[in-house]
């Protein structure tokens, strides 16, 4: 077994079991359509997404102070800001092709943060505002803010019932967590369990090359997360705060941001030839970001005296 261990990295977690599920529907798809329970797990994403909003909503703190709520929600709104600008902008000046990337991938993928990475981040080299705010920024998850924003722009048909229904998971977790501890603690020990089982769903509906057709754009798409939409993110913190170090430290993109594609798939159908591409892409986003982000973090807190 030692022979099969690996050099963990951030958003692994999804990642990993995501590659299997590709292996096996490239290789083996009728192990995957075996039948009765294996294979609704192994196809089942839009549930599994949901337990694992579910789950998370339930392990989260909101408690925070002042400043911590208004530097989170200062740096989160601009990275969504910033994430529907640049998907719009895809989408009605460039026919929804830039480079590879549709608006799809792009508002999927950098209207979430990796909170995880954020917080070790500020950890070492922030300030308590800044280890606060991830109170806020750990709110921007699931395919909400994706469907919201695709939907009011024209560029997909969503009912206001999948909408609501999109955010109840977390909703409902977090109302849980807050008035039940005990819960809190027994539902939070689920993210990482149904993550993994999210990721090998997400895999079972890929293909390799699709994987491979979704690598070199989903590194520029990592690129842009980090130093377009991160070095507007500073600045913007900058001009209200006097500081950057929390809007380079948030220009990650999340491992959950893998299952934004096929969650609007769901939805909407016509997004289920493009979503298994943007899946790709925003995977192989996750992994460059996890090595960008803390290099573009560490640079403005040396700056800004903090390191």
């Amino acid at each position: 077994m030692a022979k099969l261990q690996y050099k963990r990295f951030p958003g692994d977690v999804i990642v990993v079991p995501m590659v299997i599920g590709v292996l096996l529907n490239s290789f083996v798809p009728e192990f995957l359509n075996i039948g009765s329970f294996w294979t609704a797990m192994a196809h089942g994403t839009g549930a599994l997404v949901g337990i694992f909003l579910f789950f998370l909503g339930a392990s989260m703190n909101i408690g925070s102070t002042g400043k911590a709520v208004a530097k989170g929600t200062v740096i989160i709104v601009t990275k969504i800001a910033m994430a529907i600008l640049l998907g719009f902008a895809v989408a009605f000046l460039f026919n929804d092709n830039f480079l590879g990337l549709s608006s799809l991938a792009i508002i999927g993928s950098i209207s979430v943060a990796n909170n995880a990475l954020y917080s070790g981040i500020v950890a070492s080299m922030g300030d308590d505002s800044d280890k606060g705010a991830v109170a806020i920024t750990d709110l921007s998850v699931g395919p909400t803010v994706t469907m919201l924003a695709m939907s009011s722009a024209g560029l997909a048909a969503i009912s206001p019932g999948a909408l609501i229904g999109s955010i109840l998971p977390l909703v409902f977790g977090i109302v849980l967590g807050a008035l039940f501890p005990g819960l809190k603690k027994v539902l939070s020990q689920g993210v990482q369990p149904a993550t993994i089982m999210v990721g090998f769903a997400l895999g079972g509906g890929m293909s390799i090359s699709q994987l491979i057709q979704g690598g070199i754009s989903g590194i520029l798409l990592g690129v842009i997360a980090t130093f377009v939409v991160g070095a507007v993110t500073v600045l913007v913190e900058k001009l209200i705060f006097k500081e950057g170090f929390a809007g380079a430290a948030i220009s990650s993109v999340a491992a959950s941001g893998v299952a934004n594609p096929q969650s609007l798939a769901d939805v909407d159908p016509r997004y289920a030839a493009v979503a298994p591409v943007a899946t790709a892409q925003i995977a192989a986003a996750v992994i460059v970001t996890s090595f960008l982000t803390p290099m573009f973090a560490a640079w403005v807190a040396k700056r800004e005296g903090k390191a």
